[in-house]
């Protein structure tokens, strides 16, 4: 492909960007609780947001390049924020028990934070118009939005991600 039939594509993918990460507070897999943006490790940091069982596959597809990524790239996280809707704590925590229980890597449990939320506002304070994949930002500490995707991991999605969090 040409750079020009690239450039193209990239616009026609480019989803509406958001200004600013909602504020946003759960407790990851090992039960320490984050206050989100302010409790990001990174001063940039890749957010993954899904909302079904099934997108897991989605978030793997982005994780070998997301971690080679973050080696080479100082100052840089990522987090795992499954979400899903408001509901009593017996529930949250059979949930959280049960993600936890089905994930070896204890990385990987502390980097997943789980969102018991009203998903309507905070999809809306992300552009996020349906939950029939996985959307990924590079979130500031501060909050502020770099950058945008969603959906399974391919070379040109990761060439932007890295140019964007490359950026300065």
């Amino acid at each position: 492909m040409t750079p020009f039939v690239l450039f193209l594509a990239a616009l026609l993918l480019q989803q509406p960007m958001p200004s600013h990460f909602p504020t946003v507070t759960s407790d990851n897999l090992e039960g320490k609780t984050f206050t989100f943006p302010r409790d990001f490790a990174g001063d940039r940091n890749i957010v993954f947001v899904a909302f079904l069982r099934e997108q897991q596959a989605e978030v793997d597809s982005w994780v070998p390049y997301v971690k080679q990524t973050i080696a080479r790239t100082p100052g840089v996280d990522y987090y795992e924020l499954p979400t899903i809707k408001k509901m009593i704590s017996p529930m949250k925590w059979m949930i959280n028990r049960g993600m936890k229980g089905g994930i070896d890597d204890r990385a990987a449990r502390d980097r997943t934070v789980t969102l018991y939320i009203d998903k309507a506002p905070f999809k809306e304070s992300l552009a996020i118009t349906d939950e029939k994949s996985i959307q990924l930002f590079v979130v500031t500490k501060a909050g502020e939005v770099l950058w945008r995707s969603s959906g399974r991991f391919t070379e040109e999605k990761g060439a932007a991600l890295f140019a964007a969090l490359s950026a300065k």
